[in-house]
């Protein structure tokens, strides 16, 4: 098992400075297509979640520019708002909207929910972008680890409590979510909450990912027939406030490496403005293009199995 990990981590670390920094970035756009980002979302409603920075903030400009209408999900009112005025200012888009929600709260995504909900918009984009890398192991109040609530749980109950607004937007709905590419060091495991060995927050993290991809297929599975298609993608390494704050010492060692958040956010709106029938439900996508979702020889793949018990166990959280 130990030469197994180490044999992850080692491919990971080389296939992302291959693959994930800024000058990737730069030699991977040569083969993008400026088309492609340029449809307009006038009449579309698009929800963003951990909006007020990094690529949340990012994506929310980009999805205001084209003229959506957009909701901003912060947990920090005084962040969101100021965030919502810069977007507004930049874009001339006063279609964009402030909602508070703390993502790691089951109660407080049931109560935006149902507050949302009351206004009767059909959902066409939810982008599940808030995330959490904390080092330490802490508990939240619902008494659960504190980057699986945000991460996991809070991205299965608010993508689950959207499901109707989603099915009002139908054919068109979708689904985005923000993983990351740290999955591809981690199998899927049924120990959600890291109550086994010592507390690492980087492999809680990795593994928080890896539950957002297979969680995915599950989704597009799930509602293969229903006109919503879930997605997730990489943004590569990104240069913003959350790694700054959770990997201070991988921020120093590639400064001037990492990406820009609208860089990060590139093939979120991408995707948010492919046509469906380019896009594959279920799919995780790095740099407009599909990726893989494992590595070679790091036995992963046979893991996405369990996902039927951690579906059936987020369920059961998510009742609080």
């Amino acid at each position: 098992m130990f030469l197994l990990k180490t044999w992850r981590e080692s491919a990971f670390g080389v296939y992302g400075y291959l693959n994930f920094t800024k000058s990737a970035f730069m030699e991977h756009s040569k083969r993008f297509n400026p088309e492609d980002t340029k449809a307009r979302m006038d009449g579309k409603n698009c929800v963003v979640t951990g909006a007020n920075s990094g690529i949340g903030y990012a994506t929310a400009e980009g999805l205001a520019s084209r003229g959506a209408t957009v909701y901003m999900v912060c947990r920090s009112k005084e962040r969101g708002e100021a965030a919502l005025s810069q977007i507004q200012s930049t874009t001339g888009n006063k279609k964009v909207h402030l909602e508070l929600c703390d993502l790691s709260s089951i109660s407080e995504i049931k109560s935006f929910a149902s507050r949302f909900s009351s206004r009767n918009v059909p959902v066409h984009v939810l982008v599940n972008n808030a995330g959490l890398l904390e080092n330490k192991q802490i508990t939240t109040s619902e008494g659960f680890e504190q980057n699986f609530a945000v991460n996991v749980l809070g991205t299965y109950s608010m993508t689950e409590s959207m499901l109707p607004l989603l099915k009002n937007a139908a054919p068109d709905a979708r689904v985005i979510t923000v993983a990351s590419g740290g999955m591809y060091t981690a199998p899927l495991t049924t120990d959600l909450q890291f109550s086994e060995g010592k507390f690492n927050g980087v492999e809680q993290y990795a593994r928080n990912k890896r539950v957002q991809v297979a969680l995915t297929e599950k989704w597009a599975e799930m509602h293969k027939d229903k006109g919503i298609s879930f997605y997730t993608m990489h943004p590569g390494w990104a240069e913003t406030p959350g790694v700054a704050n959770s990997l201070p010492d991988f921020s120093k060692s590639l400064s001037g490496k990492l990406r820009t958040s609208e860089e990060g956010a590139d093939t979120v709106l991408w995707l948010a403005l492919q046509p469906k029938e380019k896009l594959t439900s279920g799919a995780f996508y790095f740099d407009r293009a599909e990726a893989p979702k494992h590595l070679m020889f790091s036995g992963t793949r046979g893991s996405h199995s369990l996902i039927n018990n951690i579906v059936e166990d987020l369920r059961s959280m998510s009742r609080v």
